[in-house]
């Protein structure tokens, strides 16, 4: 079998997570080298799954199959002379070369399939027991092409990529309910501040609306400030990907809360940027957003 060119693939790769606007770095250059392509056939893997899930407009049984048949490749995956495709030729050298953990990925199609059939969550363990999948375990992929990380590492990773995660709904909250009928705001949070489903289908920027959002985001601030720590434990560029990843997420939270919109997706500009690459750039604080 011929040898397949894994340089290709690993651009292949870098091109789409440039691609894909993402408020937060993916595969940036602030990551240390060695791995910023590991990075990009991570996240393409991500990608796909996620678009299988959303964009896919095949019937959900199909979907589901086809989800369930990366797990069973990822399961596998050990060969790129095997693959044939520059994702999965890019993810196969990279899972062999840094020795990746396979729950992870399979953690993260469970993810996907559970959003064919959940739109509801009750409170917010259902919602922090997605996210443990659906976002946690980029994170600690991320961390093992660097080595073996400890406990603390790990739950400092998992509260930044939960935040993360909870930030992007607060920015999706009508396109989650239009496109997809989801809701991943907690059900009885709603009641408790008489946030009505009708609010999100119709865009209507009521006061509790508002009210139940700040809430929200305060929760998301507390879960960064409980990872930022990484930050400063992660030496060299990781550390400062980390800083920067966490000081991107607060400018979003801090830009979120200056609106009176609750509907509104704010994009981080040139200015907000230099805002993050300032804190970032300094390990010892963590900076507020604005």
């Amino acid at each position: 079998m011929a040898r397949p060119d894994i340089a290709a693939a690993y651009r292949h790769c870098r091109l789409r997570a440039r691609s894909h606007y993402e408020n937060f770095p993916v595969a940036s250059r602030l990551l240390p080298r060695p791995i910023r392509d590991p990075v990009a056939a991570i996240y393409c893997y991500a990608r796909d799954a996620d678009d299988l899930a959303d964009e896919d407009s095949r019937p959900v049984e199909a979907r589901r199959t086809e989800l369930q048949a990366m797990q069973e490749h990822v399961r596998a995956l050990d060969d790129p002379a095997a693959e044939s495709t520059p994702e999965w030729i890019a993810l196969a050298d990279a899972k062999r070369r840094f020795n990746l953990p396979v729950e992870p990925f399979v953690d993260l199609a469970d993810a996907f399939i559970q959003d064919l059939e959940k739109t509801r969550y009750a409170d917010i363990g259902e919602v922090m027991e997605y996210c443990r999948r659906s976002a946690n375990p980029v994170g600690r992929l991320i961390l093992h092409l660097q080595g073996e990380p400890d406990d603390a590492m790990l739950g400092q990773s998992d509260a930044i990529c939960t935040a993360l995660q909870l930030i992007n709904f607060y920015q999706d909250l009508h396109q989650d309910i239009s496109e997809n009928d989801r809701i991943y705001l907690p059900q009885d949070e709603m009641a408790r501040y008489g946030v009505t489903e009708v609010m999100l289908r119709e865009r209507l920027n009521t006061l509790p609306l508002q009210n139940l959002m700040q809430f929200q985001y305060a929760r998301a601030d507390r879960l960064l400030r409980a990872g930022a720590p990484l930050g400063g434990t992660l030496g060299g560029r990781l550390g400062l990907e980390i800083r920067a990843i966490v000081n991107g997420g607060a400018r979003v939270l801090w830009r979120l809360r200056q609106e009176n919109d609750a509907f509104a997706r704010p994009r981080l500009g040139a200015r907000d940027m230099a805002v993050v690459l300032w804190h970032s750039l300094r390990p010892r604080r963590r900076g507020r957003g604005a």
